[in-house]
């Protein structure tokens, strides 16, 4: 049995943007959402699940 692990991305502010792009193109993404990490260091997307950790904030392990 494989288990899904989702996309970490390491940001710098606490305040994000997520539009389900990357590696490929906005329009194949999701609608444009704005998220706030909050005490725990990070915020998953409710589209695409990944999740946004804050650098240096309780969550951050250096990878990723």
């Amino acid at each position: 049995m494989s288990t899904f692990q989702p996309e970490t991305i390491r940001v710098r502010d606490t305040r994000i943007a997520c539009d389900g792009s990357g590696d490929i193109p906005a329009a194949l993404g999701h609608p444009k959402v704005w998220l706030q990490i909050d005490e725990k260091g990070y915020v998953d997307c409710g589209y695409c699940d990944r999740r946004f950790v804050l650098v240096g904030g309780p969550a951050d392990n250096g990878k990723g």
